[in-house]
């Protein structure tokens, strides 16, 4: 079995990193994406039922994979964009606090199981299905924590805007 595994990683390996370097424009992260994809694909191997090729099931599936990736890059981007507070850039250089700790300090007003599920989501990448399935919780529970999280850190971001 390892070794049609690896003849399919020979085979098809090059192929899969151009089709996600097309989408993430990224040639590391196109190859992480594919070995990501090859070592899923090994640790399910029992339970994956291919009705196509495999050619074009890892072309549908590292191909999903790129996108998700540039998905969470999207929201990652925009979380850091909500943080980033135009007030800094008024304060003398001396005075500027440090964007980290900020970000730290308003992390660590939110209660713990919220935090740990936004950290989860934003910096783990977890999706909110696994947040709920580590968590013991619903995944409606962690759509609502992570709203909330985001409503958090908007309002404070608003709160330094007047502080001006």
């Amino acid at each position: 079995m390892t070794s049609r595994v690896e003849k399919l990683f020979k085979d098809n390996y090059a192929f899969l990193c151009l089709v996600s370097f097309a989408i993430v424009k990224d040639r590391d992260v196109a190859k992480d994406i594919v070995q990501d994809f090859f070592v899923s694909f090994w640790n399910k191997r029992e339970s994956i039922s291919i009705t196509t090729s495999f050619a074009s099931y890892a072309r549908k599936s590292v191909k999903n994979l790129s996108l998700l990736y540039l998905e969470k890059e999207k929201k990652e981007k925009r979380v850091r964009n909500d943080l980033d507070s135009d007030n800094f850039s008024t304060q003398p250089t001396s005075e500027k606090p440090s964007k980290n700790h900020k970000l730290y300090d308003l992390l660590n007003q939110m209660p713990d199981k919220r935090k740990e599920i936004f950290i989860s989501f934003v910096v783990d990448g977890k999706s909110y299905s696994e947040i709920a399935e580590s968590k013991g919780v619903s995944k409606n529970t962690v759509k609502t924590q992570m709203k909330r999280a985001y409503a958090f850190l908007r309002s404070h971001k608003k709160e330094d805007l007047f502080d001006l």
